[in-house]
């Protein structure tokens, strides 16, 4: 019978050390970067804190970076944001170590196109003009805890930036880390 007993206890104990994970105010710092289309790149630095619900609020800034062709060239469009979302956890394992969101972000920030340089190198002028932009985000992520603070982070994403004088959706696959902190 004592040994019955210590057996439930230690299983009880097990599963209560391997659930700390999505604890409401638990803190994260994550740093993701990925691919978009038109041979672009993006990379973020964001803050994601847990709630009750066992969601997350998400903070973060992003850079993201086309190249449109021209001729024998590229024409860089660079993307400056910042985002503030909602992710709602809709799917998880029953050890605690892959997790499915669902989020939605608000996007503020500023967009140039070739560095504000108008003229190209055989005269030809770029009619597109710097804009600040605004708009949203839906995003898709996966998390999987590689420890207990360690997590590996699989995210696809499209946002629409109105304001945007070259191009309102951009699609973004990306993975990144995210390192607990509290």
């Amino acid at each position: 019978m004592k040994h019955l007993l210590f057996t439930v206890m230690l299983c009880i104990a097990v599963s209560e050390i391997s659930a700390q994970r999505y604890m409401p105010g638990m803190c994260g710092l994550q740093i993701t970067a990925g691919v978009a289309p038109k041979n672009g790149f993006y990379s973020s630095f964001a803050f994601s804190q847990y709630t009750k619900r066992a969601d997350r609020w998400l903070f973060g800034a992003e850079y993201l970076e086309k190249r449109h062709p021209y001729e024998d060239t590229n024409i860089p469009q660079s993307v400056f944001t910042v985002d503030a979302g909602y992710y709602l956890k809709f799917l998880s394992d029953s050890r605690k170590t892959f997790f499915l969101s669902l989020g939605a972000s608000a996007t503020a920030g500023y967009e140039t196109v070739n560095w504000n340089n108008k003229v190209l190198f055989d005269g030809a002028t770029i009619n597109n003009s710097d804009n600040f932009l605004y708009g949203g985000a839906l995003t898709l992520e996966s998390e999987i805890y590689l420890s207990d603070r360690v997590v590996l982070i699989a995210n696809a994403r499209e946002r629409l930036l109105a304001g945007s004088s070259v191009g309102k959706f951009h699609t973004q696959f990306g993975l990144g880390i995210k390192v607990i902190i509290k």
